[in-house]
């Protein structure tokens, strides 16, 4: 009898398995659409990229993409995020991605991961490490033998963590996007896509729907799809829709239509007018796509912040600026919008919406003024900054071969040759990348910009100290120049000499502001000088007290800068970003709550790289509570187009 239990115990137990529905997730070429668990599926899916939100507010963040009425998000993976230096791996805190698809389950929503290694996204190089570079003659998103071997080596670590999440394992990826938009690549490389669908097949298995996005015409799509690799199609609001997934057909003749990237706004660059894009034109455009029975994600669905050195730049060479705001559904800052309502109605009409309360806004305090003394000059303070001293080469070294790949380099020389009179300082070949502040012996002289000022006139004596601190302003992320080395790219001439004997000293900024940065605070004032249209580089430290004992503090709150240029900026040592008031759009920066406290003075460190306020007017930035990303007092007059990336491509 007891020999017969279990027997009937493992009956019941395979009865109950085959019972529960195998999770499974799949096309159907014949009904032309997805499957999920046996049945038709139609995602509406928003873009998020974790790397542009705080840790702290991923959950606030996927949940107010929930009650929108979203099946999935989509997100990408920034491989130099997570391997910022060769062979060192970074998946904790703000980078710990599976607790970011965790979260996402846990709240319901699918996941669309776009893997890269390439992922374009207005990101530091496309996502793609700068250590790539330091062989000079390296074929970037190629079959170049360099190339695939690091990308084989980092999918190796990557993919192996994400396969436990795919959708037939338990977790929320349905699917998995491969490199992105290679259509818009030079290189057409079909050798490069097959190494890569082979790679992800190696790691991820049979199941998992693996598909590309490209632009919705079949010139994009001729270098951009591969056979066994589903083809999908980005585009924007307010353009012919049939006509978009037409171009799709022409690679798909049957499956699922998906617009992998339907862009809610646009992004944007320093210099330029922030993109706005209307919620009804986004919304008219929406219904089309869903009347369809098409699949959609809205890119961006939240922007986010481009913290620290993260932005990308397009060509011709134009930085983005540290907002990724986006003109989103939900802001920067994951306030709701009047798009986010009008998209969510549009929704509401092809799926029920979620039941429940949308959670609010969070709040924002404005904390007023703060009050900055200087510390010193980039000069002064080198040794703090550059503790192993300079490399010394006869012709200047790049970012990468100083391996130094993001912030800033001083270069110094000696003058050759008395210049008593103006003499020209000329970057001839273009080869400052990016923004050059020279001083001579600590006097100011200008400032060199990529593309933009390639000649100032200097003056000093015989053996003065000529100093460049080169800035990183971002590498170019879209196109054929995403091979973008940074720092001085060429020989520098003064007049037509080129200078050589050069010193250069890769400074750890960050660094010094978490080590240093209460001696920096305990440094008596220093006196200011004399109005000057240009000031060397320099460090400026105050403190912000937030009362205690408050529930709910301390709030989000945006910091600007009245009578500041261009810099940097640091709060108890994370790096926040890009401030450049002088140019715009951008005048105030996202301050999220997470990195303020309330038990101590908050520690803030600015770098001012031109002009402060300081020798004529208040020394003081001030915390604010509302956003002004879309004020510039500088428009360029060649405003590039919404949705067209990099004015190159204007000849294709």
């Amino acid at each position: 009898m007891l020999r017969l239990l279990f027997p009937l115990a493992a009956l019941s137990a395979l009865l109950r398995a085959a019972s529960i529905p195998q999770r499974s997730f799949g096309i159907d070429y014949d009904c032309g659409c997805f499957v999920k668990d046996g049945e038709p599926f139609r995602y509406i899916s928003g873009s998020i990229h974790y790397s542009r939100v705080p840790r702290y507010y991923w959950k606030d963040r996927l949940l107010k993409m929930k009650m929108a009425g979203l099946d999935a998000i989509q997100t990408y993976v920034p491989w130099n995020y997570h391997e910022p230096q060769l062979g060192m791996y970074d998946f904790s805190g703000d980078k710990d991605l599976e607790y970011f698809l965790q979260l996402a389950n846990d709240t319901g929503l699918l996941v669309i991961l776009r893997a890269g290694p390439y992922i374009c996204a207005e990101w530091d190089m496309g996502g793609l490490p700068a250590w790539l570079l330091e062989k000079k003659s390296i074929v970037l998103r190629s079959s170049d033998s360099d190339y695939l071997a690091a990308v084989e080596k980092w999918m190796g670590v990557l993919l192996p963590k994400m396969r436990p999440h795919l959708y037939h394992n338990g977790g929320p990826i349905i699917m998995v996007q491969v490199e992105n938009e290679y259509g818009s690549y030079f290189a057409c490389d079909y050798d490069y896509l097959r190494s890569l669908l082979k790679l992800f097949r190696q790691h991820l298995g049979d199941e998992v729907v693996l598909f590309t996005t490209d632009g919705a015409s079949q010139f994009h799509l001729r270098c951009g799809a591969l056979q066994g690799l589903y083809a999908t199609v980005d585009f924007a609001p307010g353009g012919n829709v049939t006509a978009a997934f037409l171009a799709q057909r022409s690679s798909e003749p049957t499956g699922p239509l998906v617009n992998s990237e339907f862009y809610t706004g646009w992004l944007d660059h320093w210099g330029h007018r922030h993109s706005v894009v209307p919620a009804q034109t986004v919304a008219k455009t929406l219904d089309e796509i869903l009347a369809r029975g098409a699949n959609v994600n809205l890119y961006m669905f939240i922007g986010g912040t481009n913290f620290a050195y993260w932005n990308g730049a397009n060509m011709p060479y134009m930085p983005q600026p540290t907002s990724y705001d986006y003109d989103a559904p939900l802001s920067e800052a994951g306030d709701l919008t009047e798009k986010y309502f009008a998209l969510r109605e549009v929704i509401g009409m092809y799926k029920q919406l979620p039941e429940g309360l949308i959670p609010p806004t969070t709040p924002k305090f404005a904390y007023g003024k703060v009050r900055l003394q200087k510390v010193g000059t980039v000069v002064e303070v080198l040794d703090t900054l550059s503790h192993e001293g300079p490399v010394k080469s006869t012709y200047p070294l790049t970012f990468v071969q100083l391996k130094q790949y993001f912030g800033f380099v001083l270069y110094r020389t000696t003058l050759p040759r008395n210049c008593t009179e103006p003499t020209q300082l000329s970057s001839i070949s273009n080869g400052v990348h990016d923004r050059a502040y020279v001083s001579v012996d600590g006097v100011p002289q200008g400032v060199l910009e990529r593309g933009k000022s390639l000649t100032i006139n200097i003056t000093g004596k015989a053996g003065a100290n000529l100093d460049i601190l080169v800035e990183n302003m971002g590498r170019v992320n879209f196109g054929r120049y995403n091979n973008d080395f940074k720092g001085l790219v060429s020989n520098l001439t003064l007049d037509e000499d080129i200078l050589v004997e050069w010193e250069m000293y890769p400074l750890d900024i960050d660094g010094a502001v978490n080590r240093d940065i209460n001696g920096y605070l305990d440094l008596p004032k220093r006196s200011v000088g004399n109005p000057l249209s240009y000031e060397a580089p320099t460090f400026y430290t105050g403190r912000l007290s937030i009362p205690g004992g408050i529930p709910d503090w301390p709030q989000d709150t945006y910091v600007k800068f009245p009578g500041w240029t261009k810099g940097q900026i640091w709060i108890n040592g994370f790096n926040l970003g890009r401030y450049w008031p002088a140019r715009g759009p951008q005048l105030t920066l996202f301050v999220p709550r997470n990195i303020l406290l309330s038990s101590v003075p908050n520690n803030i460190t600015v770098l001012e790289l031109e002009r402060s306020p300081c020798r004529t007017q208040a020394c003081e930035i001030e915390f604010v509570d509302k956003p002004n990303i879309n004020a510039t007092t500088q428009y360029e007059n060649d405003a590039p187009q919404l949705f067209v990336r990099d004015t190159w491509l204007n000849h294709l």
